[in-house]
């Protein structure tokens, strides 16, 4: 695997992305705009699943860059579980409900695969690189 310098280079913060960058788009464009509360519930839990992948690239440590990645796919898991309650609602269509779900599922296996990735990694971090020398 190549060193990646930056999160904005992992393919799951950039997966994460488009999927906030969807769920913006459909509170703006359907009656969920004025749902305000689950609005801002699902925009928050998808835009935690980039950050939280950001924020613990960020930190320089493979232990706590595990642990982010593991609130990210918590992220995920909960913007899945509020496109269920979107389409209940009558927000979005059973098509448009049935492929963001999926896709949130995809990616929090492509989280999980990430983490076990990692795991097998005996590199701690950069901010250890003192005690690995």
């Amino acid at each position: 695997m190549a060193t990646i310098k930056r999160f904005e280079d992992l393919e799951i913060w950039q997966e994460a992305r488009r999927l906030s960058k969807e769920v913006i788009r459909l509170s703006k464009s359907t009656d969920l705009k004025s749902d305000f509360k689950l609005r801002d519930q699902i925009k928050g839990s998808s835009g935690s699943a980039m950050d939280n992948i950001a924020e613990g690239f960020e930190r320089d440590g493979n232990k706590e860059f595990r642990q982010f990645l593991s609130i990210a796919k918590g992220s995920a898991g909960e913007s899945r579980s509020q496109l269920y309650r979107v389409f209940d609602n009558g927000y979005i269509s059973e098509e448009d409900m049935i492929k963001l779900t999926s896709e949130y599922e995809t990616l929090s296996r492509r989280i999980a695969n990430f983490m076990n990735y990692l795991n097998k990694k005996d590199f701690k971090g950069n901010k250890f690189k003192e005690n690995q020398e």
